[in-house]
């Protein structure tokens, strides 16, 4: 097992990584306040490993709670499922909320803990790929609203993050995938070498490599555990973290929540963030050509979807939380492995690489 610490004053906490920590009870105890838990988890994941979340909390009266699977019901209809079935179970300021599950399960969760009874406890227990390396780290916590991904939410610090990797074991090919798009973002926002390593081991990745995983998860935490002690509130260097998400939520939110997966939309989106950072002359034919090539590798999508016209692209980016005062900022590549955030950006060109014709 390994063990990162996000440093942040009094709310600071560990990240466990590591094989068979769902029969580790030691885990997680330490960081139930009260008697009583809430398990929010969703029919695919609740029959897999709700189970062993009862078993590490043997001994609190426990409430569970399972949401139907995938991103279209990340939305405020079911947060107050959530709120509904906790205070029917009169949960209390004392309990303390697991969210079991992928970036869904984890967001909503967190944003439930974040709003019930004006902020209780809660503890991450991812078991997606995508979830381990992003979203259960760095105490983002929301929902989608039909104009906007994630446009609805709340800061809210998790307790402790269980990182089981025997959970990808039951992982779909597509979603592991999914994951893997955001593995890559992080060398190319500020790490060449691990980009470099990606490239060497992909095959591992792939075939579920367990070593290959955890360090490929150790890397990407460690990432984003630096980045969320400087700038816990994205009021800086952690809308680095975005690079290709302005493009990428736009095309979830234009194709329908669910029919991307977030890590297909982001792959997708940092090659377009890499075109136009082409465009200003900061990337080369041959860097984009080496994206596409790795992205490709992992068995993920390079190009925007055709369906959603320039027009539509543009309205959807200028709905996004990378919007202040009116001015959108993207992430952009001033080399591979150098990420920048910027709002002065040639317009015309960013039209181009949404495929209008200027």
């Amino acid at each position: 097992m390994k063990t990162l610490n996000v440093d942040l004053g009094d709310r600071s906490y560990p990240i466990f990584i590591g094989s068979g920590l769902l029969n580790k009870p030691e885990l997680i105890t330490p960081y139930i306040k009260g008697q009583s838990i809430a398990i929010v988890s969703n029919t695919t994941v609740a029959p897999l490993y709700l189970d062993k979340i009862h078993n590490m909390t043997e001994g609190f009266s426990t409430t569970d709670i399972t949401l139907p699977d995938g991103e279209k019901y990340k939305t405020t209809e079911t947060l107050g499922q959530i709120h509904t079935e906790m205070l029917q179970a009169r949960c209390d300021r004392k309990t303390t909320l697991v969210a079991l599950g992928g970036g869904v399960v984890g967001d909503i969760s967190g944003f439930a803990a974040a709003t019930y009874q004006r902020g209780i406890n809660f503890i991450q227990v991812p078991t997606t790929l995508l979830s381990m390396v992003d979203s259960s780290v760095g105490g983002k916590t929301g929902v989608n609203h039909p104009l906007g991904k994630n446009m609805i939410g709340a800061f809210h610090q998790p307790q402790c993050v269980i990182i089981d990797t025997d959970t990808l074991n039951t992982l779909n090919d597509r979603e592991l995938s999914a994951g893997i798009a955001e593995i890559i973002k992080y060398g190319y926002i500020n790490d060449l070498d691990f980009i470099d390593w990606l490239d060497q081991n992909m095959e591992k990745l792939l075939s579920r490599d367990q070593e290959a995983l955890a360090y490929a998860i150790f890397k990407s935490c460690e990432h984003k555990a630096k980045i969320v002690a400087a700038d816990e509130k994205e009021t800086g260097q952690r809308a680095l973290l975005n690079l290709g998400h302005t493009f990428g939520h736009a095309i979830e939110t234009g194709m329908g929540y669910g029919n991307w997966l977030h890590g297909e939309a982001i792959s997708a989106g940092m090659v377009m963030a890499a075109e136009l950072s082409k465009e200003h002359g900061w990337l080369s034919e041959s860097d984009i050509t080496s994206m596409k090539t790795l992205l490709k590798k992992a068995n993920l999508p390079v190009d925007r979807p055709a369906e959603i016209s320039p027009e539509r692209f543009s309205e959807l980016m200028s709905i996004d939380k990378k919007v202040q005062d009116g001015v959108l900022h993207l992430v952009l590549m001033k080399s591979l492995g150098e990420s920048i955030i910027s709002s002065d950006f040639d317009k015309q060109a960013l039209l181009r690489v949404l495929g209008a014709s200027t």
